[in-house]
């Protein structure tokens, strides 16, 4: 029993919490704006439990999408399923059980809520089958990965304003960028397999479209700052996750695979720098 929940744990990928830390920190830039700095403790709680249960649904789906894949390249042939440790149907059985659970966390919210939830539902399991024949599949996942910024305004506001979808729009600029580093690790394996990433997308801008997608994204939450009237804590947090753009630009512009995962990685600090500068500027107020 212990050996099969260990296996159930590398699917989930509790073992690599960077995913859902990518997906937490524009949830809760999104709690802090809309609820200006005060979110509730309950619906707090549940955007924080419903990131974790949602991101490791999707990587539960992703898993057994990429079944038939994931041999073929090799940072991920010893995965669960497509290392055969577990059957298939496990996989979907253990997407659907996180799946529910997750929606079960959002009965007190607001009907608002609940439909951009089953919205997020079918962003999440349809995003691992956009890599088959969609250029850019990361822009997909942008909007997988931010689809709690609306959620988050419909909880608190009962409203999805302009902002949101700004932000949602900025979010998904921020994962093409960290996504398409990700992407250049296993370019050379996902060309031999007729994947479709934005690294073979880009081709060899793919350096410059990653600082270009940095720059938009950093561009709108400039915007959100000034739009807010946010403090200096807010710029101070943005001019640090100027600087982390700017590092990830010595990482990948040699290209080398280890570097370019370490630049992927290193966006969790963006993105928590850029909340630290949130939370500040409305703490002060």
């Amino acid at each position: 029993m212990l050996k099969r929940l260990a296996i159930y744990f590398r699917l989930v990928r509790l073992d690599k919490p960077i995913g859902t830390l990518l997906l937490l920190w524009p949830t809760l830039w999104a709690l802090w704006i809309a609820a200006e700095g005060t979110p509730g403790a309950q619906v707090l709680w549940i955007f924080i439990i419903g990131t974790f249960l949602m991101r490791s649904a999707g990587c539960a789906i992703n898993d057994w999408a990429d079944r038939d894949f994931d041999k073929h390249v090799k940072r991920t042939t010893q995965r669960p399923v497509t290392a055969g440790l577990i059957a298939p149907w496990e996989a979907l059985a253990v997407a659907a059980a996180l799946a529910l659970v997750a929606f079960a966390l959002i009965t007190p919210l607001n009907a608002l809520t609940k439909s951009l939830a089953v919205v997020a539902v079918v962003i999440a399991g349809t995003y691992p089958f956009f890599k088959r024949f969609f250029a850019i599949p990361q822009a997909y996942l942008g909007i997988a990965f931010g689809f709690g910024i609306p959620m988050a305004f419909a909880a608190v506001t009962d409203h999805v304003p302009v902002l949101a979808w700004t932000l949602l729009a900025g979010n998904i600029l921020w994962a093409i960028a960290y996504d398409t580093a990700y992407a250049m690790v296993d370019r050379d394996d996902d060309l031999k397999i007729g994947m479709h990433t934005s690294a073979i997308t880009f081709g060899r801008f793919d350096v410059l479209a990653i600082m270009l997608c940095y720059a938009g994204f950093l561009a709108v939450m400039a915007w959100a700052g000034q739009s807010l009237a946010l403090g200096w804590p807010y710029w101070l947090g943005w001019l640090c996750a100027v600087a982390c753009a700017l590092y990830h630009y010595t990482l990948i512009r040699t290209r080398e695979r280890m570097a370019c995962f370490a630049a992927f990685r290193h966006n969790n600090w963006l993105g928590a720098f850029l909340f630290a500068g949130v939370a500040g500027a409305y703490w002060l107020r």
